[in-house]
């Protein structure tokens, strides 16, 4: 008879799913079952997350979560009725409350509810930045300050431990080569769609680019944006070894979101060698540390006179890639993971 099993469900497949199994696989066997993200499909998918769980349920040992949200409601009650721990990972959205810009869980009614559902009735929250359980965020001043999940969730009981990610600094590494100065990228998915693209701060990348023609601006993960700048390079998802080229032909790299939980990529260009520029959300300034910028408040004059300043200074910025390598490597997330789930 085959052994016991984790459920890991997700409303879509990320690098970080992969990078979780990758973790979980050698001492554990792991079901990766995908939801949709689609609001006309959630009746179907219910239905099939049911009799999925219904089917696994004898070999399921404890089910896991990326994100809270409608995928983590059945898993949440499978958990509760047959005694399983379900441990939910909070990763950014879920914790967030910003109808401002159209971002968050807590801004839609029924994700809402959902949300948190989840989050009261699982066994274990680990969000993977302390901002997404409690932060009185100032970065946009348009923006409610009180976020985070027990801002959202006063009367919120369920244990949380903060499990930042972690990266392969033998993949993602500096490769010695000559970048080209004064370039700027920045990596995000969905970008074409209007709310998505603030959330990653490309409307303040787009100002910035306007402002300084001969700068180089790589806008990565969405072929679909559209930008007006000539110097603005668009391009589609690439593959980790692409991107790897991309970071160290690149001077900067920027993480200027709106909002934010803990940013892969900001992590991977900097263990690449690239110098940080980022918004003073989220994990982004613990991330970054001494080895960047940390844009305070969400302000192009601002954004402007630092980086003036750090391209006219003689004196290089602190490591970047060795801050990764020290600070958050991939061994110290899988440690803590495995330990929170029992493995």
């Amino acid at each position: 008879m085959r052994g016991k099993m984790i459920l890991y469900t997700f409303p879509v497949r990320t690098a970080f799913i992969d990078r979780d199994l990758e973790m979980i696989r050698p001492v554990a066997e792991i079901k990766p079952l995908e939801f949709t993200q689609s609001p006309v499909k959630l009746p179907f998918y219910f239905i099939l997350q049911f009799f999925q769980l219904l089917w696994f349920l004898p070999r399921t040992s404890q089910y896991l979560c990326f994100f809270g949200g409608y995928h983590s409601v059945l898993p949440v009650w499978f958990g509760k009725v047959f005694g399983k721990k379900c441990t939910i990972q909070a990763g950014g959205t879920d914790c967030i409350n910003m109808p401002e810009i159209g971002y968050g869980n807590f801004r839609k009614k029924w994700l809402r509810i959902a949300t948190v559902y989840s989050f009261k009735n699982c066994s274990l929250i680990l969000p993977v930045a302390e901002a997404l359980v409690k932060q009185e965020y100032s970065y946009d001043s348009q923006i409610n300050p009180m976020q985070g999940l027990l801002n959202l969730i006063p009367d919120l009981k369920t244990p949380i431990q903060v499990i930042p990610n972690g990266f392969d600094t033998d993949f993602w590494r500096d490769l010695g080569k000559t970048r080209k100065p004064l370039s700027f990228i920045s990596v995000a998915t969905g970008t074409s769609n209007p709310s998505r693209s603030i959330v990653k701060g490309y409307d303040l990348i787009e100002k910035l680019a306007e402002q300084h023609p001969n700068w180089s601006f790589t806008l990565v993960g969405d072929s679909a944006y559209f930008s007006s700048n000539k110097n603005v390079r668009v391009l589609g998802k690439m593959k980790p070894y692409e991107l790897l080229e991309l970071y160290n032909s690149h001077q900067f790299y920027l993480q200027l979101s709106t909002s934010e939980g803990f940013p892969n990529a900001l992590g991977e260009a900097m263990a690449s060698g690239c110098v940080p520029i980022g918004s003073a959300v989220g994990a982004i300034p613990e991330i970054i540390g001494d080895t960047g910028i940390v844009l305070h408040e969400k302000s192009l004059e601002t954004l402007d006179s630092e980086l003036i300043q750090i391209t006219a200074s003689s004196k290089p910025p602190t490591s970047a890639s060795n801050r990764i390598r020290v600070f958050f490597p991939f061994s110290n997330r899988k440690k803590l993971l495995l330990e929170a789930l029992s493995l």
